[in-house]
């Protein structure tokens, strides 16, 4: 047999990571940088730094994983995660965890679900993030538009800036309502009276358009302080809303009691929390009734399952943001498949067919009738298409999966212990 013949793929054993570069694309309908692992066995991985963040938190650790086994996920997990943070700050290694996910899937010829104990359903369901109008009819006609294109779960904001035009509905500090770099708790920004009818109403008009029998979650409320989203989560409780999402910082963990305690609407947050350690205190004191990682910051495939089993131990339901490419999106259909409590998982990029183009080996659109469905190819089931990926590069950042040799041997003692 000559050597054309073996399959490379099939010696994970001798595995080893030779290369990690980065290809960053301009909105998709997100700037996003991809990263692909390269191996001496001709197979590599891709994965994807949430949007936002920098591509150097994943370059930075090239020099700690070159040499390693992509099979020993966990191994490796372990030690560049200290590098991760919360938030955006987490985007690197959690790009490098889908990377290996992806390669390790590819090496033994499974998908990236099995690798993480094998699935609890074939499709996943989405629910897409809908533009936001002031108009609440208009607002629930382009809800009702999801409905008939078979969405079965639906999201819309609510917040002050539906107020911010209407005297009388807000009281802050001066220049406070233009700042976004200030934690809610010490804004001073309430709602007032009118403020919170001024919202009902607004939901109101949306429910009579969407009707009850399809759950509509609620997001982005504004920097409010605690009381004030204690009485707006009061006044919201008649509509059945699925859930209010990051009504404060998910820091507060006191703050999110109070508040879940206060209302009789299931309570969200966690899309900025990095690694399962994070998400404890609110399992924990029952904060929350809905864990939302997002695991492009949670910690990747792996971690994110662990933190939907620890929500169920707490009687808890995970569901998943995300803003992302389809290589994040598929790392998460593959958790959402192996996680018994998933409940539905965020999608930005339904008014943009050439989202979908950007890979191949799924269907297209790859969202159909408000579902995904988990591949079953190695790994993630996906590669790019490299005529797409190429058309939508950041002219103004990297080229496509350029060489990174810069990056070899950057490193420090790492060592967290003496």
């Amino acid at each position: 047999m000559t050597a054309e013949h073996i399959r490379t793929d099939s010696r994970p054993s001798d595995l080893r990571i030779t290369d990690l570069r980065v290809a960053n694309l301009a909105r998709v309908p997100f700037r996003s940088t991809l990263i692909r692992i390269d191996t001496n066995q001709g197979i590599y991985g891709l994965g994807e730094v949430r949007d936002g963040a920098s591509d150097v938190y994943a370059l930075m650790l090239k020099s700690r994983i070159l040499g390693e086994n992509p099979c020993n996920v966990d191994k490796i997990f372990r030690k560049i995660k200290q590098f991760g943070g919360h938030a955006r700050q987490g985007g690197g290694v959690c790009a490098v965890e889908m990377a290996l996910m992806d390669l390790a899937g590819k090496a033994y010829g499974v998908p990236a679900y099995q690798l993480a104990g094998g699935k609890f359903r074939d499709r996943i369901r989405c629910y897409c993030d809908t533009p936001s109008t002031s108009d609440a009819e208009e607002m629930g006609q382009r809800l009702k538009a999801r409905m008939d294109m078979g969405f079965t779960f639906l999201k819309m904001d609510i917040g002050l800036q539906l107020c911010k035009d209407i005297p009388g509905t807000i009281s802050a500090p001066s220049g406070m309502l233009q700042t976004r770099n200030v934690m809610h708790p010490f804004t001073g920004i309430q709602l007032t009276e009118k403020g919170i009818d001024v919202l009902c109403d607004y939901v109101a008009g949306v429910r009579d358009i969407t009707g009850y029998e399809i759950p509509l979650a609620a997001d982005h409320f504004g920097h409010l302080c605690i009381e004030s989203c204690i009485r707006l989560a009061r006044g919201l409780s008649r509509f059945n809303l699925a859930w209010l999402e990051d009504m404060v910082p998910w820091q507060f963990t006191k703050q999110y009691v109070r508040l879940s305690n206060s209302c009789d609407t299931p309570i969200c947050t966690g899309e900025d929390i990095y690694l399962k350690d994070g998400f404890k205190p609110l399992f924990e004191n029952r904060a929350i009734a809905v864990a939302h990682p997002d695991l492009a910051t949670s910690g990747g495939i792996l971690e994110t399952k662990k933190i939907g089993d620890l929500a169920q131990e707490h009687g808890i339901a995970m569901a998943m943001h995300m803003a992302a490419t389809p290589v994040a999106t598929m790392a998460s259909v593959h958790c959402a498949a192996a996680t018994e409590n998933f409940l539905v998982l965020e999608n930005h990029s339904v008014d943009h067919p050439e989202w979908s183009d950007l890979v191949t080996g799924l269907p297209n659109p790859i969202i159909q009738d408000g579902f995904m469905r988990v591949p079953e190819a190695p790994g993630l089931g996906i590669d790019l298409d490299e005529d797409v990926a190429r058309a939508y590069l950041d002219p103004d950042r990297s080229g496509y999966f350029e060489p990174t040799s810069e990056w070899d041997t950057r490193r420090v003692n790492d060592r967290l212990w003496s």
